[in-house]
Formats: C-alpha cells, sequence, structure tokens
C-alpha cells in the first residue's frame, strides 16, 4: 500500500466553474499498491458493515471480508460484489470511508475507476459531510462525485443533496459517452468544491456546475465544512432496477487511485 502526500505544483491558469483549471496543489493520493488480496490501507480505509438497506432498499450486506474488498496486486482496489447469503441478504459486497481517518474541505476530489456492467449494479464514489453525525442528512450535505446504473454503462451522474433538493430531488445531472461503455476501461471522476460552486468532470469534460444561485428558493448551501470519502459498489436499491438472471457475478468496481488536492490561488 502506498499513500501519497504531495506538495507538487500543478501549472497553474485562470479558473472558471465551467472549464477544467488546474490550479490545485496535490496534497493527498492513495495509488492502491500492495500484495493481491491485501486489504487496503486499514488507516485510511475503514469498511461500513451492515446490510439494513442503507435507506435506499439496497439488497447487499457489505461486510469487512477480503473476499469484497482487496488490492489486485496490480495497483487496483478490487470492490467486488458477490452472489451469496448472509442473513436475509442475498448478496455481499463493500463500502469504504474515510469517516474516522481522513477528511478534507474545500478541494478536488478524483477517482480513476473502471466499473462493472449489469443490472442492478450501483457504484459510487461519493462525500459526506463530518456533520452527519451532529446534524443528520441530509443538512451535512452529500456529494456524488459519480453514481453508475449498470444497466446503462454509457452514462454516469453526478448530483448534490442537502436540505430542500435531495433524495429524488437533488440536483443531478449525467454524462454519456460517445463510445463504449464504463467498463471497457478507467475513467477519471472528479469534482471541485469551491466557496461558491461545484463543478463536477468525465475525463475533464463537465458533467455539471451547481453554483450557490442555483439551488431552490429559500434552501440552504451546505458544501463549505469538511468531508469524508466513501467507494462502493451496491447491489439494487431504489437507485437501479433489480439484479437478475443476466447480472454477472461477481462484480468488480476497479479503483486505480484516489486523489485529493487544495487549490494554489483564489477562484477571480
Amino acid at each position: 500500500m502506498m499513500l501519497v502526500v504531495i506538495t507538487t505544483m500543478l501549472a497553474c491558469t485562470a479558473p472558471t466553474p465551467d472549464a477544467l483549471d488546474t490550479s490545485w496543489t496535490l496534497t493527498w493520493s492513495d495509488n492502491f499498491d500492495g500484495a493481491s488480496g491485501t486489504a487496503p490501507d486499514p488507516t485510511v480505509w475503514v469498511p461500513d458493515v451492515g446490510g439494513d438497506g442503507w435507506g435506499n432498499n439496497q439488497l447487499e450486506y457489505d461486510s469487512d471480508s477480503l473476499k469484497n474488498a482487496a488490492l489486485d496486486g496490480d495497483g487496483h482496489l478490487a470492490i467486488t460484489a458477490l452472489k451469496e447469503t448472509v442473513g436475509s441478504n442475498a448478496y455481499t459486497s463493500a463500502r469504504l470511508t474515510t469517516r474516522d481517518t481522513f477528511t478534507h474541505g474545500i478541494g478536488r476530489y478524483e477517482a480513476d475507476i473502471q466499473l462493472p456492467a449489469g443490472k442492478g449494479l450501483w457504484p459510487a464514489f461519493w462525500l459526506l459531510g463530518t456533520g452527519i453525525d451532529t446534524e443528520g442528512w441530509p443538512i451535512c450535505g452529500e456529494v456524488d462525485i459519480m453514481e453508475y446504473k449498470g444497466e446503462d454503462p454509457g452514462t454516469s451522474y453526478a448530483t448534490v443533496h442537502g436540505p430542500g433538493y435531495s433524495g429524488a430531488g437533488g440536483i443531478s445531472d449525467g454524462y454519456d459517452l460517445t463510445d463504449g461503455t464504463f467498463a471497457d476501461g478507467f475513467h477519471t471522476f472528479a469534482v471541485d468544491i469551491d466557496p461558491d460552486h461545484l463543478a463536477f468532470w468525465v475525463d475533464g469534460d463537465r458533467v455539471q456546475t451547481v453554483r450557490r444561485g442555483d439551488l431552490p428558493a429559500g434552501t440552504e448551501w451546505v458544501f463549505d465544512g469538511d468531508w469524508f470519502l466513501i467507494l462502493n459498489l451496491a447491489v439494487g436499491g431504489n437507485y437501479v432496477q433489480a439484479p437478475d438472471d443476466s447480472t454477472p457475478f461477481p462484480a468488480t468496481m476497479l479503483v486505480d487511485a484516489v486523489r485529493v488536492y487544495d487549490r494554489t490561488q483564489a477562484v477571480p
């Protein structure tokens, strides 16, 4: 496992909310280097264990087993969903979080991920506000950098949730590949969180920009605090169709790297 803290400055250009800018300093990353079958760094990635549906009627039991989350020996984290029964859950998978290990505020959050195709598969790379314990959801804020429906493998989604714009009412937009699917290789998913906007990207193309003024009237901007990271592969749930005999298991979400940046210059 290689966890990297870097202070190298990237080349700077004048940032705008609608164009990918490079005015960032990489301050933290995990490249998932390590032996095959070993756990991702336990001082960073902690399994959320449970099978109660996570408020979305998900069907999987998320475990702390290496069968469901382990390094593959080629520099990737493999989160694997299996068709196996644990209690009332017909599937197992994993949900890894930095809730008690690493948090960050204003910045860029980015990951290189290859996604599995298949009906009912629901991988995600997302952030929750650290106020989840004291304020609850959605007041804490949620930033879904990447969500994806395995039955629609050429499209990914970026969404923000807050009080008055959460759940099915979250502010969301999709990104369609012009060729192939997200299962064909790795793609880079990112969000820039600045004081007055969030900009979402796939492979350097803008998915959407959400500004303070875009929020529904009378609602609150809740994106100024600190965040923890979550990587997970759900099976079934409110967001996707139910898996069936066509769904391939094992199904694996491969993560090549996760990176967090600070801005090297203020947004004009």
